[in-house]
C-alpha cells in the first residue's frame, strides 16, 4: 500500500474512479481507465473527460483538475453518474461557478447540447478554509464562488472561462494555480491527520467499521468522528463505505468481473446478500443489473453517434 505523498501524487490524475457506467446506448464517459482515456483522446468522442495533476506545491491543496467537454445531438441528454469523493469541488461553468460538497448518494450530472467545466478536487479538509460557513452545510449543497472566503474569484472564474472556452486548458489551469497560491491557504496538523484518515479508508480493505479506521488512525472513535464530521460534514461510516462503493462499481464494469459473491468478500461484508442491498441503496440498483448495463455499454460504440 502507497502511503503519505506518493499516495496522493499516484492518484492526482488517476483516471476515472467515482465515475458510474452509463445505460445502454447512452454515449457518456467511460467508466474504466482505457476507455476514458481513448474518449479523453478523441475530439470526435461526443462526451470526454480529462483529469490533470497540479504543481507539486499545491498537491496539498488540490488532488486533481477535471475538465469534462461534450457536444451533444439535439434531443440527447445524458444523465452521468457519479459516486462523489468525500471532499468538495470548485467548478467553473460558462454561466456560474461554485464550491460543490459531495452528495451523500449517487450523484447525477445532467448534460445535453454542447459545453464544458472546469473543475478543482480539493484535498480532504481544504474546503473548511473556503466555504463560508461549517462544511456541513454544503454537503449535498453549494455555495456560489463570489461568497467563498477567497479573493479576486470573480477574476479567476472569469480567466477559466475565456482560456477553457477557447480551448486552451493549460492556460486555465495555470491560472488557476496562480489564483490558488494568492489565497495563502495553511494547513493544520489536523488536515494532515484527516488527509491519513481518507487513505486508510481508501487503501485498507480491512477497515469495514469506523471503530477499526479509529485504531488504525490512532484515534478515540469520538475523536475520529469529530475530526470527520467538523472538516469533511461526513462520518467515517460514510467514507468507508463510499469508497468501497467506487471499487465495487469499477470491478463490475471490468470486461470479466468478478462474481458477486467473491466481490462481497473481497470488500469486506459480512456475505453477498449485504454488499447488494448496500449497492442498491447507493447507486440505485442491483449489482446484477448495473454490471449488465456496464457490459452492454462496453460492448456499444458510443463514439459513433449520430451528430445533429
Amino acid at each position: 500500500m502507497q502511503t503519505g505523498e506518493n499516495y496522493w501524487r499516484s492518484r492526482a490524475g488517476a483516471a476515472v474512479k467515482g465515475v458510474l457506467a452509463g445505460r445502454p446506448g447512452e454515449p457518456g464517459i467511460a467508466p474504466l481507465a482505457g476507455r476514458a482515456a481513448e474518449q479523453a483522446d478523441s475530439l470526435d468522442a461526443p462526451v470526454r473527460l480529462t483529469r490533470h495533476a497540479v504543481s507539486a506545491d499545491l498537491e496539498g491543496l488540490v488532488r486533481h483538475i477535471w475538465i469534462p467537454r461534450w457536444r451533444l445531438p439535439s434531443g440527447i441528454v445524458v444523465e452521468q453518474g457519479v459516486l462523489d469523493y468525500p471532499s468538495a469541488n470548485l467548478v467553473v461553468e460558462p454561466h456560474a461557478a461554485a464550491l460543490y460538497g459531495p452528495e451523500l448518494g449517487r450523484s447525477r450530472q445532467r448534460l445535453e447540447g454542447e459545453g464544458w467545466a472546469f473543475g478543482v478536487l480539493l484535498q480532504p479538509g481544504v474546503a473548511h478554509r473556503l466555504a463560508p460557513g461549517p462544511v456541513r452545510e454544503i454537503v449535498g449543497s453549494s455555495v456560489p464562488l463570489d461568497a467563498l472566503r477567497a479573493t479576486d474569484a470573480a477574476g479567476f472564474a472569469e480567466h477559466v472561462r475565456a482560456t477553457v472556452g477557447a480551448g486552451d486548458e493549460a492556460s486555465a489551469i495555470t491560472g488557476f494555480e496562480a489564483w490558488l497560491r494568492s489565497q495563502r491557504i495553511e494547513l493544520d496538523d489536523d488536515a494532515a491527520l484527516l488527509r491519513h484518515v481518507v487513505e486508510l479508508a481508501e487503501t485498507d480493505r480491512t477497515i469495514v467499521r469506523a471503530e477499526s479506521l479509529a485504531a488504525a488512525s490512532g484515534l478515540s472513535l469520538r475523536a475520529l468522528e469529530r475530526l470527520v464530521r467538523g472538516r469533511l460534514g461526513l462520518t467515517p461510516k460514510w467514507l468507508i463505505g463510499r469508497y468501497r462503493m467506487q471499487e465495487a462499481s469499477q470491478a463490475l464494469a471490468a470486461a470479466e468481473p468478478p462474481s458477486l459473491a467473491e466481490l462481497a468478500a473481497d470488500l469486506g461484508f459480512s456475505d453477498q446478500a449485504h454488499f447488494t442491498r448496500q449497492f442498491r441503496a447507493v447507486i440505485g440498483e442491483t449489482p446484477r443489473r448495473y454490471a449488465l448495463a456496464a457490459a452492454t455499454v462496453a460492448e456499444s460504440s458510443t463514439a459513433a453517434l449520430p451528430s445533429g
